[in-house]
């Protein structure tokens, strides 16, 4: 294997333009991330509107991400193979009609699908986008700062998604071509998609430091269905009606990851190097990443609609609250690349986790029904210092542990733990909430005294989700406050259950570094060595 071309760089390791391909890859990895969150903000209005069960706005919110995860090892390795600009165009050029299947959406499936495709789309845009800071950019400081201005932006396009998304649910339904309002969510990532295109095909320098080895498209296949599968589970798996369904996605999941595992231990060029992944400062970063950016989108899921829900505040003041995050990680992200360089990833890591578990702390005891508007944004901030913090080292320990032509193996691990971090987060999350709060319903219908009269469609609607609350009161005024009541408590009774699961997550993951990840000199070592050795097979 050898690079097929390189580009001239300057004495800090950064290559000629370097401003303007960055904007460039920040701009790509807009059009891959806006659509992430903005759905979130969206999900009552999609639900009163199709009438959706808390299950289909589960697979809304997380049917994105879930594309994202299934696709970035993949077509990561089809970039390093066959051009990671040619991958990364392609895929913009997708999420044009990917975003207009998403917005005329006559049915919760069909939107599930949309989203799903978008995903698929943002599969190849997005791992490029750190593959080409990889191989730009010589290993050093210059490298280590461009990866936190990319993660920070990148969370903060993230996170300012959902107030964009908010203005365009104040427009009235029907006033632009004749669409819901929810609709100009999903296409206004459109025009952003026009210019990420122009600027990709006139600043991204193509065939840098690409392999010329052949792509292991069966490891591919398998990692869809490995991580499809398993994604697909955790949804499926609280909902009786639907249990041999997941336990069949179960079954699929652990066949297809033995044979994925086999695939790539004897494959002469295996899609995972899992040689490469076994490296501590390799698999401990991309677990611990998954549970940082698992934590922000998580939180962002149950967050948007406990504002609207139970607060009862308007979409643009539940966006808000995500502003505040953004923010904080853009302030965090030069302090964490300091931190990075003098202290090492392992210090950082931990610093994120801190603020990462003060957050759910947060949320977990002071999220009632009558939290005042700061108390959520308090905790959108911590979760912002957090992931500020952490997504630095997450990255940049990946990318570092790596040969540069194994980058696409690195920013797609980097994506996963993005990408997975916030399918599993999102299914986690939403099946607790729908569990929790189809549970506490059911038991407040049973208290009732005249609980035999209830119509079985009526209690059903009731179980199904918020939403389907709402339209039950909506069809029975008289008693419209008592069945708010009953809903916003029983969504605190799910949302509790998922605040308690961020915490255990963020705590394992903690310990996981703190116990596994090496100490700053160590890991100085260990990287030497790596690039010693990946060197000399060269």
């Amino acid at each position: 294997m050898s690079p097929q071309a390189t580009v001239p760089a300057g004495a800090d390791g950064a290559p000629a333009n370097a401003k303007r391909i960055l904007t460039t890859l920040i701009v790509i990895a807009a059009v891959a991330n806006m659509p992430l969150a903005m759905a979130n903000v969206a999900l009552p209005s999609i639900g009163a509107y199709f009438t959706a069960s808390q299950l289909q706005l589960n697979l809304i919110a997380v049917g994105y991400s879930l594309g994202l995860a299934c696709s970035v090892l993949w077509l990561g390795a089809l970039g390093d193979r066959y051009g990671r600009k040619q991958i990364a165009i392609l895929g913009v050029a997708l999420a044009i009609p990917a975003a207009i299947v998403s917005g005329i959406a006559p049915s919760a499936e069909i939107l599930i699908l949309g989203r799903l495709f978008g995903g698929f789309a943002a599969g190849m845009a997005y791992p490029t986008t750190l593959a080409l800071i990889a191989a730009l950019w010589g290993p050093g400081a210059a490298r280590t700062h461009t990866i936190a201005l990319w993660a920070a932006t990148g969370g903060a396009i993230s996170v300012t998604g959902p107030l964009i998304a908010g203005l365009l649910l104040r427009i009235p339904d029907g006033a632009v071509l004749g669409l819901p309002n929810w609709s100009l969510v999903f296409i206004i990532v459109i025009p952003l998609a026009v210019v990420a295109l122009f600027m990709a095909l006139r600043n991204i320098p193509s065939h840098v430091n690409e392999t010329t080895e052949t792509v292991d498209n069966l490891g591919g296949i398998l990692s869809v269905f490995l991580i499809g599968a398993f994604v697909l589970a955790l949804n499926f798996l609280p909902f009786a009606q639907y249990r041999s369904l997941a336990l069949g996605l179960t079954a699929v999941t652990l066949v297809a990851g033995v044979l994925f595992g086999i695939r790539q231990w004897r494959v002469e060029n295996p899609l995972y190097d899992l040689r490469v992944a076994a490296r501590p400062t390799f698999w401990v970063a991309a677990v611990g990443g998954i549970i940082v950016f698992g934590a922000l989108m998580g939180a962002m899921f149950i967050g948007q609609q406990y504002v609207q829900d139970v607060l009862g505040f308007g979409t643009v003041e539940a966006a808000l609250p995500a502003l505040f995050a953004g923010a904080f990680m853009i302030l965090a992200a030069p302090r964490s690349a300091k931190l990075v360089e003098t202290r090492g990833s392992r210090f950082t890591l931990l610093a994120g986790y801190f603020f990462i578990l003060l957050a759910f702390l947060t949320m977990f005891f002071f999220w009632r029904e009558s939290a005042s508007f700061w108390m959520v944004v308090a905790a959108f901030i911590l979760i912002g210092l957090g992931i500020g913090l952490a997504g630095t080292p997450a990255s940049r320990a990946l990318t570092s542990s790596v040969p540069v032509t194994r980058v696409g193996m690195a920013s797609g691990t980097a994506d996963l733990q993005r990408d997975l971090g916030g399918a599993l987060f999102n299914s986690l999350f939403g099946a607790l909430l729908a569990s929790g709060y189809a549970a506490a319903i059911a038991a407040q219908l049973a208290n009732e005294p005249d609980a035999a009269q209830i119509p079985s469609s009526v209690s059903s609607a009731l179980e199904m989700s918020y939403a389907g609350a709402q339209t039950v009161a909506q069809q029975y005024p008289q008693y419209a406050a008592q069945i708010t009541n009953a809903a916003r408590a029983a969504f605190l009774a799910g949302a509790d259950q998922a605040y308690l699961a961020g915490i255990v997550a963020v705590a394992l993951g903690a310990a996981l570094v703190f116990f596994v990840f090496p100490k700053f000199q160590a890991e100085k070592e260990l990287l030497a060595q790596y690039h010693a050795a990946d060197t000399a097979a060269d």
